[in-house]
């Protein structure tokens, strides 16, 4: 095969990889997606080849730095990611895209066998764990709950049980208010959780978050 087909074929396989990837997290409604990671496989493969090929010339040179300084990159528009808007969110997706580079890498050195089994274990990690992840995990959740009397505020947090981690009382107004954050199965949420709670007497849900 020519040279230069080969190398090629190496960016094409790791865009279509990271695609592959991207499509995944484009279904779950994620901001980086199909796009996003295309890019990051296919500029990771670019990067290893240039890193490899790129400096014929050179008396001494070495071509892991090239891959070092991707992962510092990977690390930055992962760090965004993850900051979005203030608050600490998308951790799957940033390493995500992590190990995407990777794999870009990995296509970028020739290395199809390892690069096509990571491509496959990032995606079931992907499906598969985040469906029983849904079934056995827990997620904590944050509501504001307001009653005439005080009385009923804590026969509420009595109901609730378990579920509750922490909490406080006050008054504004007329109105007695508890500020509480719960525990509760990611399955439950959020019809669950609001069922429940609409479901004591006396009680008035004014935030869930």
């Amino acid at each position: 095969m020519d040279f230069s087909i080969d190398l090629a074929i190496r960016v094409l396989v790791a865009g279509l990889a990271g695609g592959l990837i991207g499509y995944e997290r484009e279904l779950r409604g994620k901001v980086a997606g199909i796009r996003t990671h295309f890019l990051v496989a296919m500029g990771s493969a670019l990067f290893m080849i240039i890193s490899q090929f790129g400096f014929p010339g050179a008396i001494k040179f070495d071509a892991a730095r090239v891959a070092a300084g991707v992962v510092g990159g990977l690390g930055f528009l992962g760090g965004g990611i993850i900051m979005k808007n203030r608050h600490v969110s998308g951790l799957t997706t940033a390493a995500g895209i992590w190990v995407t580079g990777a794999i870009g890498l990995s296509i970028g050195a020739g290395m199809y066998e390892v690069s096509g089994l990571c491509t496959l274990l990032l995606l079931l990690c992907m499906e598969v764990l985040h469906h029983l992840n849904i079934l056995i995990g827990e997620r904590q959740v944050n509501t504001t709950l307001s009653a005439a009397s005080q009385q009923d505020l804590l026969n509420a947090l009595q109901q609730l049980g378990k579920h509750v981690g922490n909490f406080s009382l006050f008054k504004q107004g007329e109105v007695y208010k508890a500020e509480v954050s719960m525990l509760i199965k990611k399955k439950d949420y959020p019809n669950g959780i609001l069922q429940k709670l609409k479901s004591l007497p006396g009680i008035t849900m004014e935030s869930l978050d």
